[in-house]
């Protein structure tokens, strides 16, 4: 989920332009030409999608490091991500690809790979050679495919479950970890001046289907099975809507709520509990000028809220197995047309010395999902904790977040689902979220427009016809 605030609006570029403009990004920025007379001994290409001015010039100060280190040049290309997939496909079939691809979700790796487009020997040998057990089980194995490791994955970002803490502990309330504990808890602190809980129900928008998501998989929910078999009109998944609409129509802020109400309702202290992603930590910590709390105690003491919110990861259903959250886990991975060695040796890099100051560019969005080196198992965990967040006035976690609160947070990649990826189906979920069938579903039920059951099965009608076009 990338930030609304921050995503520009932009027309249609044509394949020729794309190709230009990415040229462009591979021209000294300073506008002189190599002299021809003088080669590189090593020289790579890599791209990245998150393009921001202040990350594009932190990343190009690690690659600095890195060349100052090896002798590998780096040319570091931002490719906008709403624009990846088109310059992804023109370049392989134009044969141009990179060498290093970073920045990249769970389903752009596995659509790399089912094009042929990744070296799976080599992200496998730059994971095996610094440490195979300092990585997340949980973030390897979605980045497998059996044997074959489609990408090294760098960090993590989730959707959580924030809650008051002061309101939970002054009722006698447990930690909101289960369906039961979130039905509890709504219920109790749900007033005509604070809602119980606030989640997103808004038709067409991705930020309702990951909401719904996160707590869909906590029951045990899945959107598609192994067999390529749509299974949302699944006990489990008709129970999480039933369970999404009785909590948002009983507990909830009235009408429609998305991605900016949702935020809004709890930073101005009326609710108790809000499903958002950890991509609101420097928010809530009011290191933002543009969002900031505004709860009656957030005027003078500005840290109020972050002091005072707990956060869950993975929660659980009544036919869940295991907690479970939707998250997802970003990576880079090898081109099968790379350099190979100073490929290898750039991600080798960025994993490992040059790790925290990757982490550091946005704390908030990449939590680790290596917590150490084999000779110091927790050396990133710990500089994470300490990492300054935040556009503006930067400070480090660990003075807005009690140590409960950052050990839920690094224990969160453990916990991450995807719908359809691990079933090799990333690809109908990138599919889904241009019609957004099951955000609709959830709209409907939650406004009293269909039944459960009954909105299940449209959803999983069209997630089908999706499906089938895609065959």
């Amino acid at each position: 989920m990338n930030r609304t605030r921050r995503r520009a609006k932009t027309a249609f570029v044509s394949v020729v332009s794309l190709a230009a403009a990415l040229v462009a990004g591979c021209t000294p920025s300073d506008g002189q030409q190599p002299d021809p007379g003088v080669t590189e001994p090593h020289a790579i290409t890599v791209w990245i999608t998150d393009t921001l001015p202040d990350r594009m010039a932190k990343s190009r100060a690690i690659i600095e490091r890195f060349r100052a280190d090896t002798g590998v040049s780096v040319d570091l290309v931002g490719v906008p991500a709403h624009r990846f997939n088109q310059i992804v496909t023109s370049s392989a079939a134009s044969g141009n690809l990179p060498d290093v691809i970073g920045s990249i979700s769970l389903g752009q790796v596995r659509t790399f790979a089912a094009n042929g487009l990744v070296d799976t020997d080599v992200n496998a040998s730059i994971i095996l050679a610094l440490g195979e057990h300092t990585w997340s089980p949980r973030a390897l194995e979605l980045t497998r495919e059996g044997s074959q490791q489609l990408s090294v994955p760098d960090s993590s970002w989730q959707h959580l479950l924030y809650y008051r803490k002061d309101l939970f502990d002054r009722a006698g309330l447990a930690v909101p970890k289960t369906y039961a504990d979130i039905m509890a808890a709504a219920k109790t602190l749900d007033t005509p001046q604070m809602a119980g809980i606030v989640a997103a129900n808004k038709a067409g928008q991705a930020f309702t289907q990951q909401s719904f998501e996160h707590i869909a998989q906590a029951n045990g929910c899945e959107m598609v099975n192994a067999k390529d078999g749509i299974t949302f009109e699944s006990p489990q998944c008709v129970a999480a809507l039933t369970f999404y609409r009785d909590m948002l129509k009983s507990y909830s802020v009235p009408g429609v709520q998305d991605i900016d109400t949702v935020r809004n309702a709890y930073f101005s202290g009326k609710a108790a509990m809000a499903v958002w992603p950890t991509l609101m930590l420097d928010e809530l910590a009011g290191l933002r000028t543009d969002v900031k709390p505004s709860c009656p105690e957030c005027i003078a003491d500005p840290g109020f809220l972050a002091r005072n919110t707990g956060v869950v990861a993975g929660l659980h259903g009544p036919d869940g197995k295991q907690p479970a959250q939707f998250g997802e886990i970003t990576s880079w991975t090898v081109t099968n047309d790379s350099d190979t060695d100073p490929a290898r040796q750039f991600v080798e890099y960025v994993m490992s010395d040059a790790y925290a100051d990757w982490l550091a560019i946005a704390p908030e969005e990449r939590l680790p999902v290596r917590a150490g080196s084999a000779g110091k198992p927790a050396e990133y965990s710990a500089a994470w904790k300490t990492m300054p967040m935040g556009p503006g006035t930067k400070e480090p976690l660990g003075k807005f977040y009690s140590q409960d609160v950052l050990s839920v947070l690094l224990q969160g990649p453990e916990e991450v689902g995807h719908w359809g990826i691990i079933q090799g189906r990333g690809d109908l979920v990138g599919a889904s979220l241009a019609e957004l069938p099951i955000a609709k579903a959830v709209s409907d039920v939650t406004a009293g427009r269909a039944d459960p059951k009954a909105a299940a099965h449209r959803a999983a009608v069209s997630l089908r016809s999706i499906l089938g076009s895609m065959r």
